[in-house]
């Protein structure tokens, strides 16, 4: 039996995100990197040649729903498992029956387990011999970090498909055909969404198409046929409610927040800070940005500003609101009174842009694993190595500027 039958996911009483997953890899909103048209996994799929593999990405970007279409394109036996209440000597009975499909059938097995990195190490390693042998295609998703959550011997047998979050582009085109599907959503209540509604939606569903969903699904249920989605009823119907504020204005609180910052006008970020907490902004996202203004906009100048960011999001986290306020406002000050710097976000982006616009160089051999050529410089001072390729010996990517701690750093990069 296919446990992604699908036929009963059209039910009407099964939520509105569940029917509306994608009929066709064309309908795989957001993820057109790796499955559209020409990709080399699209042409996997179709050919029924697909490898192990992990799809790594945020929630509900379309994992399970990708994993959904390979099961009804694929000719191989198909099983579902989730990782969070997987046990070895389940696993161990998939993997046998598995065998004997190969071995009696000629028929391969494609095993999808999802929240792979609740696996835990031994029973990932129960996985190894039939993943690498053919017995059995793996296809792991997760929303964690491949390197830290899956053992190396498992992930460097699968092939790692990174998968993006969803576009207020692509929310909003999702959205409207939600709302004309005759079939799979609302298009018998011939209902039409405010195009202000819409963008607010996209706007703080932050890229995720279930709680997109989720949330038109109660204002559809809200509005009378042959009527319109207002701005309102999609606010009311929201999990996060931003009290009557517009699209535009949302962004605008977060443009000025950042922007004080920036600048270091405490007064201003403050003021910003608490219009936002007054709207009923999620106080974690407020701490996200500042985590990111600590690393980007005051980064090595002083680099206390980002353990003091992370500490005020873990402490908004742990207290909630109204305390949460507290800490916020403590790293909001903090970030506006040190000295700045943005050389480290300059640096890494130069890195990543000659990254992928040159080939990819040879690590020279003195800095490879166990060639014997490695001199340490700690133990060996004055000792002259090189630590770029040779066609990159002249790139600079890091430029220390003259401001708090990175003046020391300046001073030694231009000794005057």
């Amino acid at each position: 039996m296919d446990l992604f039958d699908y036929n009963v996911s059209q039910s009407k009483s099964t939520p509105l995100a569940e029917r509306m997953r994608p009929a066709n890899l064309d309908e795989l909103l957001g993820q057109q990197h790796i499955i559209a048209q020409g990709q080399l996994l699209r042409k996997l799929i179709e050919t029924d040649t697909i490898p192990s593999m992990i799809l790594q990405g945020p929630p509900a970007s379309g994992k399970t729903s990708l994993a959904l279409l390979i099961s009804k394109m694929t000719k191989a036996e198909f099983v579902k498992l989730n990782a969070a209440a997987l046990t070895v000597s389940e696993l161990r009975t998939v993997l046998v029956q598995a065998r004997e499909n190969l071995k009696y059938y000629r028929k391969k097995t494609i095993v999808f387990i999802d929240e792979i990195h609740a696996l835990k190490a031994n029973v990932q390693m129960t996985l190894l011999a039939d993943v690498e042998n053919g017995t059995v295609v793996l296809i792991g998703a997760t929303t964690e970090s491949v390197t830290h959550e899956i053992i190396p011997p498992l992930s460097s047998r699968c092939q790692i498909y990174n998968l993006r979050l969803l576009s207020k582009s692509d929310i909003i085109r999702l959205l409207t055909s939600a709302l004309q599907d005759q079939e799979r959503g609302f298009g018998q209540k011939n209902l039409s969404l405010e195009q202000e509604a819409a963008e607010y939606l996209a706007a703080i569903c932050n890229g995720d198409a279930r709680n997109a969903l989720n949330s038109l699904e109660i204002a559809a249920y809200s509005t009378e046929p042959g009527n319109e989605i207002s701005l309102d009823i999609v606010q009311q119907a929201c999990h996060q409610q931003y009290k009557g504020i517009t699209t535009t204005e949302y962004y605008d609180l977060i443009s000025a927040f950042i922007k004080s910052m920036r600048a270091g006008h405490s007064d201003g970020a403050l003021y910003w800070l608490a219009r936002m907490l007054q709207t009923g902004v999620d106080p974690l996202f407020i701490a996200r940005r500042i985590v990111v203004q600590a690393a980007e906009d005051v980064g090595l100048a002083n680099p206390h500003a980002l353990q003091l960011a992370i500490a005020a999001k873990a402490a908004a986290e742990f207290l909630g609101m109204p305390e949460a306020r507290i800490p916020l406002a403590e790293a909001v000050i903090y970030i506006c009174e040190s000295p700045k710097s943005n050389s480290a976000y300059k640096a890494i982006n130069h890195a990543l842009k000659l990254a992928k616009d040159t080939s990819y160089y040879a690590v020279p051999n003195h800095l490879k694993n166990s060639t014997g050529l490695y001199v340490n410089p700690l133990n060996n001072p004055g000792s002259k190595l090189e630590y770029l390729p040779p066609q990159l010996q002249n790139s600079r990517f890091y430029d220390p500027q003259k401001s708090g701690f990175e003046q020391k750093i300046h001073n030694k990069y231009y000794p005057e």
